[in-house]
């Protein structure tokens, strides 16, 4: 390797330790091992590859250690760099706008890097189409009966706060939704598409979700944020005191784990059947199929103080399947199983940590619509 080369393979090392740089400039990923050297940022290799896909007239990426760096190049990268880079293409991000992190689903980190160097959108907030406070537009809704996509007319309004959608365009709305009670998660492993999400929502004492798809994925990111800006905007009317900060937190949310697992009934002589498990919050559902409209039951998981409780194993005379666990409610014991020893690791971890938090005002209502039903 020629001298001035050896040089700049150091020298790069050297930036990509300072503060700011020493993560992914996009997702946070640690150590990143490439860069945007017209940018002047540092990369992850699955932001890399994002970046690459833009095309060489946005940003043009090389390995910091396996690719030839001209001196120029070099230089570039020191005069500017994540931090400054931030400053100019993220001065307007909107606080609604969910920045995407290393776990996140693909079509959010890839439309937050359009967005940046693209679309400039948060350089020219004119271009922030999601933050009017209205939206409408076809999206493909999942059947609840017949399993398969619709196109349905959505229609999403700030000023009464709702989503409508719709079967016929002249006809009355097939469904009212309240945006303050709506959640909205993206489901690409679900719905086996990237650009997919689900809506869940309380409907008749009961949880409802709906699965609905879009072919372009920017379109699906933008329904997505337009949700979280109407929500963040009633959430500022209706908590005039509460900072932003603490609402924003509130917009949507991930569920905290899903998969297979078996449970009994409530009679000890009850066999173990197969269901999909959703943890969401301290919601605990579980369905016949991972696409069902409503789960076939709810558990509310409340605080290890009022008796709620994980326990590996089942008890005494109890039927054990497989890897065998136990939650205990004050109203009832559910047996569950496992599949694998590291799979009931994680449950009982993710339904330890709900249960180990402290009850919030919300929570103590949830409990008690979940006793009255």
């Amino acid at each position: 390797m020629p001298m001035s080369a050896d040089r700049n393979v150091n020298l790069l090392a050297e930036l990509a330790r300072r503060p700011g740089n020493s993560e992914c400039n996009e997702c946070g990923s640690k150590k990143p091992e490439w860069a945007s050297y017209n940018i002047g940022v540092f990369l992850c290799t699955r932001c890399a590859g994002i970046h690459r896909g833009l095309g060489a007239h946005i940003s043009k990426v090389k390995h910091l250690k396996l690719d030839r760096w001209e001196d120029s190049q070099v230089e570039h990268m020191k005069e500017v760099g994540n931090v400054a880079a931030k400053l100019k293409y993220e001065q307007r991000v909107p606080p609604c706008y969910r920045r995407p992190t290393e776990s996140d689903p693909q079509v959010l980190l890839e439309q937050w890097i359009r967005a940046k160097y693209e679309r400039l959108e948060f350089t020219n907030p004119e271009n922030q189409v999601y933050t009017s406070g209205y939206m409408q537009g076809f999206l493909m809704k999942r059947g609840k009966d017949d399993n398969k996509y619709h196109p349905r007319r959505f229609v999403l309004q700030e000023k009464d706060g709702t989503l409508r959608y719709f079967v016929k365009e002249k006809k009355e709305p097939k469904a009212i939704l309240n945006v303050i009670d709506l959640n909205v998660a993206f489901a690409p492993a679900k719905l086996d598409c990237a650009n997919s999400m689900q809506l869940s929502f309380v409907k008749d004492g009961g949880t409802r979700h709906i699965f609905v798809l879009h072919n372009d994925p920017e379109e699906i990111v933008k329904w997505y944020t337009a949700i979280r800006c109407v929500k963040l905007h009633r959430y500022q009317v209706a908590y005039p005191s509460a900072s932003e900060s603490e609402l924003v937190n509130c917009l949507s949310r991930d569920f905290i784990r899903e998969g297979w697992l078996s449970k009994t009934g409530p009679r000890p002589t009850d066999s173990y059947k197969k269901r999909w498990f959703t943890l969401d919050d301290r919601t605990l559902m579980y369905h016949d199929d991972p696409m069902d409209a409503h789960p076939k039951g709810e558990i509310f998981l409340g605080c290890a103080n009022d008796g709620y409780s994980i326990r590996l194993g089942v008890p005494p005379g109890a039927k054990e399947l497989d890897f065998s666990f136990t939650l205990h409610t004050p109203g009832r014991s559910y047996l569950l199983s496992a599949t694998t020893d590291d799979e009931r690791d994680k449950w009982m971890l993710a339904i330890e940590k709900v249960i180990e938090k402290s009850l919030t005002p919300q929570d103590n209502l949830g409990e008690f619509l979940f006793m009255s039903k």
